[in-house]
C-alpha cells in the first residue's frame, strides 16, 4: 500500500515504507556512550570518506533505539575506526537540540521528528520551529508502537483503561499523541483518565512497575517491556483490531502517521501470538538538510552494507534491512542518502516525486514561520494561535493538509 498524499499519512506501505531543560539534555550528555576508535578513516577514495569521530543522539539507556545506536557504532568500530558517541536524551526536545545546534551530525530520533518538521507541540515554540529534517535509513522490523498494561489489572481493551492512571512523559509529544491515539481507538481521551507525569520515557516504564501507573506506550521490543515482563505485575498488550474501523478512524485522526501491523517481536509475542495494532519506523535515523552529502551517502552505505554486522545485536535491529526501509514516509529523505538508494537501484521516480513534494512541504512551513516570528508578538498564547492558523493557510494554499490546525492546551 503507497502512503497517499503526503499530508494525509493514514499508513505508509509497510515494505517501502519545546523547550526541554538544559539539565534534562546534560544528564544525557553525562550518560553519552564513547565507542572509541583509534584512528581516522582513510581518505582513500575506495575507503568510507567518514568523520573519525561523530556523534548522535538517541532514546534512554536500555531502549531498542539506544541499544541499536550502540551496536551500529561498534560496527564502525570495527571496520572503520570511526569513534561513535552516543547520547541518550529523556525526550524528544533533549534528543533535536543537539542536532539543531550542531553538537551532533545525527539522530536516533522517533515520530518527533515529524513534529519537529511540522513546528507542532513542544516545536511551537518561538526557539524552535518547523525544522529542515532529513531521513538516512530507519527501523521498521517485526514489532508494534503499542500500549502495554500491568497483566494484574485485568484490562485486555483500551475501552477498559477508562478511570486508570496513564503516563504522560513530559516534553515528549510523540509519546502522548501516540497513547493519546490508542485512547481513543477505544473511545477515550486524556479526561477519561488519571494522567500521571513522568520525566521521561523509561521512567514511565518504571512507573508501571512501581504501581505507579497501570499502562504504557513503546516499541514491543524496547528493554523496559522486558523488565515489565519480569516483574511480579506482569506485562499485556492491548490489541487494536484491524477490522474494528471506528478504533480505526479515531485512532488515525490523532496520530495519522500509524500503520496497521501483526506484530511477531516482543515479550509475549511471537509468530504464533501476533500482536495487532499499529507502528511506524522506529528508530528513525536523522540529520539536518544541511549536513554533508558525503557523510550521510557512505553513512547509509556502510550501515547498509553492514547491515549483518549488527542485525543480531537487539531485537528490533532486524529492521535496518533494505526490504524494510520505508522510501515513502512523512518526512524527507537527506540527498546523500538518496544518492545510495539510487546508487543500488531500490529508488523510484515515484519515491523522487515524493520526496520532493515533502520538501515543498518544509519550505512552505519555513515561510509561514518567518513570517509569523516576524509579526514579534510576545503573548505566548498568541503567538501559538497566530502560527497555526497561518500554518494552516499556507499549508492548504499550497496543496497540503494542515493535519494540526489549533493550539494545543
Amino acid at each position: 500500500m503507497q502512503l497517499k498524499h503526503l499530508s494525509v499519512i493514514h499508513g505508509a506501505g509497510r515494505q517501502s515504507f519545546v523547550r526541554n531543560s538544559l539539565m534534562g539534555m546534560a544528564a544525557g550528555l553525562l550518560c553519552a556512550v564513547v565507542i572509541t576508535g583509534s584512528r581516522p578513516v582513510s581518505a582513500q577514495s575506495d575507503q568510507p570518506q567518514l568523520p573519525a569521530q561523530m556523534a548522535w543522539t538517541a532514546y534512554n539507556l536500555g531502549t531498542t533505539g539506544y541499544n541499536q545506536s550502540v551496536a551500529i557504532g561498534a560496527m564502525l568500530r570495527e571496520k572503520y575506526n570511526v569513534t561513535l558517541r552516543v547520547i541518550p536524551g529523556q525526550n524528544d526536545v533533549s534528543r533535536l537540540l543537539p542536532l539543531k545546534t550542531g553538537r551532533v551530525q545525527f539522530s536516533a530520533n522517533g515520530v518527533a521528528t515529524y513534529f519537529a518538521q511540522e513546528g507542532v507541540y513542544q516545536f511551537a515554540d518561538p526557539e524552535w520551529g518547523p525544522q529542515p529534517l532529513r531521513m538516512v535509513m530507519s527501523s521498521s522490523g517485526l514489532s508494534n508502537q503499542a500500549v502495554a498494561v500491568a497483566a494484574d489489572i485485568g484490562v485486555s481493551t483500551f475501552a477498559e483503561l477508562r478511570g486508570r492512571r496513564v503516563p504522560f512523559v513530559r516534553a515528549a509529544p510523540a509519546l502522548n499523541i501516540s497513547m493519546e491515539a490508542y485512547l481513543a481507538c477505544g473511545g477515550l481521551t486524556w479526561n477519561d483518565v488519571v494522567r500521571v507525569d513522568f520525566p521521561g520515557y523509561d521512567a514511565a516504564w518504571e512507573g508501571i512497575i512501581n504501581g505507579d501507573v497501570d499502562v504504557a506506550f513503546g516499541t514491543t521490543v524496547s528493554g523496559p517491556t522486558r523488565r515489565l515482563e519480569a516483574s511480579p505485575r506482569g506485562i499485556a498488550w492491548l490489541p487494536a483490531p484491524h477490522d474494528d474501523d471506528a478504533c480505526w478512524e479515531r485512532l488515525l485522526n490523532v496520530a495519522p502517521y500509524f500503520t496497521k501491523y501483526n506484530a511477531t517481536r516482543g515479550p509475549g509475542i511471537s509468530d504464533e501470538n501476533p500482536q495487532e495494532a499499529g507502528t511506524y519506523p522506529y528508530p528513525i535515523l536523522i540529520t539536518q538538510a544541511e549536513q554533508d552529502e558525503d557523510t550521510v551517502y557512505w553513512l547509509t552505505r556502510v550501515m547498509s552494507e553492514n547491515y549483518d554486522t549488527y542485525k543480531d545485536a537487539d531485537p528490533g535491529a532486524i529492521g535496518w534491512a533494505l526490504e524494510f526501509q520505508v522510501f515513502d514516509w512523512v518526512v524527507p529523505y537527506h540527498e546523500g542518502a538518496v544518492r545510495y538508494w539510487k546508487e543500488i537501484g531500490v529508488w523510484t521516480d515515484e519515491y523522487e516525486a515524493h520526496n520532493a513534494d515533502l520538501i515543498r512541504r518544509q519550505e512552505v512551513l519555513a515561510s509561514a514561520w518567518t513570517e509569523v516570528t516576524g509579526r514579534r508578538i510576545r503573548d505566548q498564547q498568541e503567538f501559538l494561535t497566530a502560527w497555526h492558523q497561518l500554518r494552516a493557510e499556507r499549508l492548504r494554499a499550497a496543496g497540503f493538509a494542515p493535519i494540526w490546525e489549533t493550539t494545543e492546551p
